[in-house]
């Protein structure tokens, strides 16, 4: 009897194990959308002009003054701007959102695998990788967060240049697929619904 039930369960597990078309789409869909943030979260990154005021302009990686000819000086001594701690705040905003990326570039290539390599893993690569772009979620908005820490004197809503924009887009996406790749795969798993019967 035990045997027979043992079958049973592996036959409901191999029939059920097939994706539905919705969910297929879903998942292509999460895919889709962590593979634009991470364009977007690495061209913020290498541009990593973020903020425009007072005729400066604040970045990851350089500090620019305009000049009277409307042209831009920049320096990538960032203690010019005269802002006690951009130095090294700058250097950890940037690592910080630079080793976002690199998570989301990791866990985007997990995602994938998991929907080509399809095995008894699958399910179990498709949560890590959606934890990988939530950890990638915390570091981006860490970054961003700090830099609004750093230049809180000189923030304005219309200074924001659209590289930050960029950013701020990346990390709401990297939130809602890694919160929804985590979701779908607690709905769709096998193994609750076999415990179920």
């Amino acid at each position: 009897m035990t045997a027979i039930a043992v079958q049973a369960q592996r036959l409901l597990a191999r029939r059920r194990s097939k994706k539905s078309f919705f969910e297929t789409f879903i998942r292509s869909l999460i895919i889709l959308c962590v593979a634009i943030a991470v364009v977007l979260s690495s061209i913020s990154v290498c541009d990593g002009h973020w903020l425009f005021a007072n005729g400066k302009l604040f970045g990851l990686w350089h500090f620019c003054t305009v000049s009277n000819q409307s042209a831009l000086k920049c320096a990538t001594d960032l203690r010019l701007s005269n802002i006690n701690g951009i130095n090294v705040g700058m250097t950890l905003v940037r690592s910080v959102v630079s080793l976002a990326v690199v998570v989301a570039i990791f866990g985007l290539e997990v995602l994938m695998v998991s929907q080509v390599c399809e095995d008894a893993n699958s399910r179990r690569k498709w949560s890590m990788g959606s934890v990988f772009i939530l950890l990638s979620f915390v570091l981006s908005s860490t970054g961003v967060l700090s830099f609004l820490v750093l230049l809180k004197d000189y923030i304005t809503f219309r200074g924001f240049t659209l590289t930050y924009w960029c950013e701020f887009v990346a990390v709401f996406l990297f939130f809602l697929n890694g919160i929804s790749g985590l979701h779908i795969n607690n709905i769709t798993h096998p193994g609750n619904r076999v415990r179920k019967i």
